[in-house]
């Protein structure tokens, strides 16, 4: 994990380098105020005052020099001077002027971090920003370091991270918080949590389902809990996906790396909270033992599933999760899933799908949302497409026909394991970066987390 805490430092008036950022309206003002060398390096450059326009800046001798960026991001913006954080040398840096840091710490921690855990490892070429913001640094670090854990949780290969693996993920997550874990499994995971039982009985017994609880904090403080879906793999069952579907289902554990991430930022905070983390770990694989599409499921609170679709399994291991969540009455009730591909195609892969039967708290979610520039997107809980979860032989199914408001529906199935008065939010998350951006490369990421945290560290802070 890099080291994220010797990246951004107070800033006492040590010696380091210069970082112009400067809006596209003010580019030419601010130019007109430079010496005749930093325009000539601009002008070699072709800096138009365009948005992403980079230039580096001579000084009086060759060993001083400054970076120009050109930018239209908001001082609020975590990725505003990310692109710096990438591309220059090995050094110490401030930003030139009385232009506040504010979020944009955050990128420049970001911009530097790597999976590495295939590769053959890259020499260390730390920059480091001063701030004299010196209050923010240690959250600052606390975030970037949640947001790498997700990244790479989310990064590694389904052949070295199954439920075992999840499991002890929770363990050292607990043993650095004074936290306790509670791990379900075999006969009493059958018998409990017939779902999660059901998705996972196909894999092999080093790769048996399992249902992970982490339990930290006061008792007497506010319950909250933290559910994530975790598939560790998903083949798709024996309604297998196709291979180009099956490419990145090592990401299907997402759901629970943003959990355990989230936990460790509550924790590490210490929130005046009783936290509650369930992981339901599974692989959804293929055997002579795999669940079928037609089998009618039990379920932890007693309703009966016709499980119409193998590759809907998501649903079903959650809802036996939140089940057991809600029975301890928490105030509140937030889970992360990469539930479903009708989320991506309504939203794209940055705008989780957020679900919240509670308008309170879906307007201090969204709002948390907002300013901590973590986007979520509320989709609604139409009451109206209950009717398409309609059984001829069970409850209700977990896949209904016709693919029509595959989201919706997937979250109305949620909803039947989550009482009505409970405060819950569920985060139909992607977990994956299509393509790179400055401090956000191609793989897994973390959408929804910060908003989360803000929202957590505002009510129980």
């Amino acid at each position: 994990m890099t080291d994220f805490s010797a990246l951004l430092q107070p800033d006492r008036g040590q010696p380091a380098r210069l970082l112009h950022v400067v809006h596209p309206d003010a580019y030419d003002g601010w130019l007109a105020t430079q010496p005749a060398r930093a325009r000539v390096a601009a002008t070699v450059a072709r800096v138009t005052g365009k948005a992403g326009d980079r230039a580096i800046l001579p000084g009086d001798d060759a060993a001083d020099w400054a970076a120009l960026l050109v930018c239209d991001e908001e001082p609020s913006s975590p990725w505003r001077i990310a692109s710096l954080g990438e591309a220059l040398p090995e050094g110490t840096y401030r930003l030139a002027g009385e232009v506040p840091l504010g979020a944009a710490g955050l990128g420049w921690l970001l911009a530097q971090h790597r999976f590495a855990r295939y590769r053959k490892p890259e020499p260390v070429r730390p920059r480091v920003l001063l701030t004299p913001v010196v209050g923010a640094i240690d959250e600052t670090v606390r975030v970037a370091a949640a947001t790498a854990r997700v990244r790479d949780l989310v990064d590694t290969g389904a052949s070295d991270l199954g439920p075992a693996e999840l499991e002890a993920e929770a363990d050292a997550l607990a043993r650095a918080h004074g936290a306790t874990v509670t791990v379900t499994r075999g006969d009493a995971l059958a018998a409990g949590y017939p779902m999660i039982h059901a998705v996972g009985q196909a894999a092999t017994r080093e790769r048996a389902p399992r249902l992970i609880e982490l339990l930290w904090g006061d008792p007497a403080h506010p319950r909250v809990a933290l559910v994530g879906k975790g598939v560790c793999f998903d083949s798709g069952g024996l309604d297998i996906k196709p291979s180009a579907g099956m490419r990145l289902m090592k990401k299907d554990m997402g759901g629970a790396a943003h959990a355990l991430a989230l936990a460790g930022l509550v924790m590490q905070a210490r929130l005046k909270v009783r936290l509650h983390v369930l992981i339901p770990a599974v692989e959804n694989a293929i055997s002579g033992s795999a669940f079928r599409p037609g089998d009618v499921l039990q379920t932890r609170i007693g309703l009966t599933v016709e499980n119409t679709n193998t590759d809907a399994e998501g649903r079903l291991i959650l809802g036996d999760a939140l089940a057991r969540a809600a029975e301890e009455s928490p105030a509140l009730l937030i889970d992360f899933a990469t539930l479903t591909g009708a989320a991506r195609v309504a939203l794209g892969p940055d705008l989780p799908a957020t679900f919240v039967q509670n308008e309170a708290l879906a307007a201090e979610l969204l709002g948390a949302a907002e300013a901590v520039r973590d986007p979520l997107w509320r989709l609604p809980l139409w009451s109206g497409y209950d009717e398409m979860l309609k059984s001829d032989v069970a409850d209700l199914v977990n896949a209904p026909d016709g693919g029509f408001a595959g989201a919706i529906t997937a979250a109305l199935f949620l909803r039947r394991f989550v009482p009505a008065t409970l405060p819950w939010a569920h985060l139909d998350t992607f977990a994956w970066r299509p393509t790179a951006k400055p401090a956000r490369p191609r793989g897994g990421e973390a959408y929804g987390l910060r908003a989360a945290y803000a929202l957590l560290k505002a009510r129980f802070g």
